[in-house]
């Protein structure tokens, strides 16, 4: 046998020892709380990215979207969320009780493997936050802040948490019946919140002047930034879900280095071939296609599968951004060209590239594994991608109709921050919350209606 694959089955013998002794490993504690915390900072960093893409009279609007879902996922989370997800299967590998509601009958002492149950059921609501987050950037510019902090904890319900008890729940259907690999959230993360914000920019409607108003960017910078950051974070988000500080976990965190910068020239290379100018905008989005793309495979493919991966999700994710225009559905930041789609590559290549060397009993297409696990794999992409997108339409219609999904056409036009907000991220000449000066609050809306429409 390999010397990678000993180390990881005498590490899973190792966990699996320390689990019947009910042992807390102080180093993969240590280890998991640090990669929690980077989680955590992956929805900042994202909404930074996000809020960089935006125009100007939405940026706050944007960057409050991602932070409320901190918030909004997290009481969610501890009230219901963690226990369907993961509790004991009640649902035939479907969903979780709610044995844990509340979080009840975990104490400091409870042991999830090698790690405190409650610092694993921290770890796991970064996960759900970042992913409701992700949401927000296919309906930027247009969706009311109010009907936002209602969809957020009812997806969050409804889609994540019984797709987190499929791929990664005791009994979930995906991994015990169906036999699919997911490492970190190819499934519940990146393909559920593509084919959701599909569905819901679908029930919402394009922006005003959708293929029609040049509609770039206002803050590169930003962009980049928020990429750094999320890059930064992804190392937490797949190392981290070795839930241990072991081999697995440097694995898990050299193939998302490595699939990031494969990522980020793949994308670089189309640009240039296509357009003749590699751009910031470019390195950025590349980058994290190929992030996306190596989150579900990170803990099962060689480094050849990570190299490939990232390459081949930049360059697909850079042609696939501009679907939008020719299908005209108004996906604003490209939700569903880099993480649908990045999502779908990575889930669907761990069939081609899974070793044993990590998986301890999975070969794929390349090494010798025949079509099995790819064709697993495809079940498993089809089933999450057609339950987020339906389950997110209802949610989506359902809310319309109650109480107004889309901000009217005089807020969008005059921009989100101001009339959503009372505020603006860029005070040119203005006083307070964005009046000019000489100008009383109540009438800065009016007033402003030109400046802010870049």
């Amino acid at each position: 046998m390999p010397l990678a694959a000993t180390e990881t089955v005498t590490q899973a013998a190792t966990q699996a020892t320390a689990l019947a002794d009910g042992r807390i490993d102080t180093g993969d504690t240590a280890w998991l709380l640090a990669a929690t915390a980077l989680v955590l900072l992956m929805t900042p960093g994202l909404a930074l990215f996000y809020g960089g893409m935006v125009r100007t009279k939405s940026v706050l609007n944007m960057l409050m979207m991602s932070f409320v879902s901190i918030a909004l996922v997290t009481v969610v989370w501890l009230a219901a969320g963690y226990s369907l997800a993961f509790g004991d299967d009640v649902g035939g590998g479907l969903i979780g009780g709610l044995k844990h509601a509340g979080m009840a009958n975990l104490g400091p002492d409870s042991v999830h493997g090698t790690v405190p149950t409650l610092l694993f059921a921290t770890f796991q609501l970064t996960f759900a936050i970042i992913t409701a987050a992700l949401i927000s950037g296919a309906v930027a510019d247009r969706v009311r802040f109010g009907a936002w902090l209602v969809f957020v904890p009812v997806w969050a319900l409804l889609v994540y948490v019984p797709v987190a008890h499929w791929v990664w729940g005791p009994g979930g259907w995906i991994a015990t019946h169906l036999g699919a690999l997911d490492f970190a959230g190819g499934l519940p993360v990146e393909i559920t919140s593509g084919a959701s914000g599909l569905a819901l920019c679908l029930v919402v409607g394009p922006r005003l002047g959708f293929k029609k108003d040049a509609m770039r960017p206002h803050n590169l910078p930003m962009v980049m930034l928020g990429a750094g950051l999320l890059w930064f974070g992804w190392f937490g988000f797949n190392a981290g879900s070795a839930l241990g500080a072991n081999g697995l976990a440097a694995a898990a965190f050299l193939n998302t280095l490595t699939a990031g910068c494969t990522g980020l020239l793949g994308w670089l290379f189309v640009e240039q071939k296509r357009d003749g100018h590699p751009t910031t905008l470019g390195a950025a989005s590349g980058a994290v296609a190929g992030l996306v793309a190596i989150t579900p495979s990170c803990g099962s493919v060689s480094l050849l599968g990570a190299l490939v991966i990232g390459l081949a999700a930049g360059a697909v994710c850079s042609y696939a951004v501009g679907w939008k225009f020719k299908l005209n559905y108004d996906d604003s930041l490209d939700v569903v060209g880099v993480h649908l789609v990045g999502g779908i590559i990575g889930t669907l290549l761990i069939g081609v590239f899974a070793t044993t060397e990590l998986t301890g009993k999975t070969d794929g297409l390349l090494y010798g594994g025949g079509l099995a696990q790819l064709g697993k794999q495809l079940v498993a992409v089809a089933a999450v991608g057609a339950y987020a997108f339906l389950v997110t339409c209802g949610i989506g219609k359902l809310l319309d109709k109650a109480m107004g999904l889309r901000a009217s056409e005089e807020e969008e036009r005059t921009g989100l921050d101001l009339t959503v907000h009372a505020e603006t991220a860029y005070d040119h000449g203005v006083l307070g919350h964005g009046a000019p000066v000489g100008t009383s609050l109540t009438s800065a809306s009016s007033a402003q209606k030109v400046d802010f429409q870049a």
